[in-house]
C-alpha cells in the first residue's frame, strides 16, 4: 500500500476532509493483488483480535464487536471456514465487519467461498477501500474536531 499513500499523500494538502477521501479512494481504485496481500499482511482473521497495540487494533477491536460476538456455534463456523477460506485463496478473509453481525459474516464468508478467485480478488479490493475511506473518515473528522477546539481555545 505504499503506492496508494504516495498517491494520496502528493495530494494534500486538502482543503476538506471529502476531498481526501476522493484522493484516497481514486489512489485505491484499482488496488493490485500485491497491494491487497501487503494491505492484509497485518490483518486479523475475522473473529481473532489484532495482536499489538495502537490505531489498527483499536479500529479492528471496534469493527468486529458486534451483538452476536459471543455466540459460540457461529464463531466455531467462521473459525472453520477462515481456515476453509486462506486454504482455498491463500489470504485472510476480508469483509467490512462494521454494522454487521457475526451470523451476516457467516453467511457472506460462506459464499464468498464459492467464487472464483479474480471475483474475489475484486471484492477483496472493494471491502479493503470501504474499510480504508471508514477509518480514514474518523481520523479526518477527530483530527478536524481536535482542530476546531484548538481553535475555540484560542479565542
Amino acid at each position: 500500500m505504499n503506492r496508494w499513500v504516495d498517491d494520496v499523500a502528493g495530494q494534500a494538502p486538502f482543503d476538506s476532509v471529502d476531498q481526501l477521501l476522493d484522493a484516497a479512494r481514486n489512489a485505491a481504485t484499482p488496488l493490485t493483488e500485491p497491494e491487497i496481500d501487503e494491505a492484509l499482511a497485518d490483518h486479523p482473521r475475522i473473529g481473532e483480535k489484532h495482536a499489538g497495540q495502537g490505531a489498527a487494533q483499536a479500529f479492528s477491536k471496534s469493527e468486529q464487536s458486534s451483538v452476536d460476538a459471543d455466540d459460540v456455534e457461529v464463531n466455531a463456523a467462521i473459525a472453520r471456514c477462515n481456515a476453509s477460506y486462506e486454504q482455498r485463496f491463500g489470504r485472510v478473509f476480508l469483509i467490512r465487519a462494521k454494522g454487521r453481525s457475526r451470523a451476516e459474516i457467516l453467511g457472506e464468508l460462506t459464499r464468498r467461498l464459492e467464487l472464483d478467485p479474480e471475483t474475489e480478488v475484486g471484492i477483496v479490493a472493494s471491502e479493503l477501500r470501504d474499510i480504508t475511506m471508514l477509518r480514514l473518515r474518523a481520523v479526518a473528522e477527530e483530527i478536524d474536531a481536535e482542530s476546531s477546539q484548538s481553535q475555540e481555545l484560542q479565542k
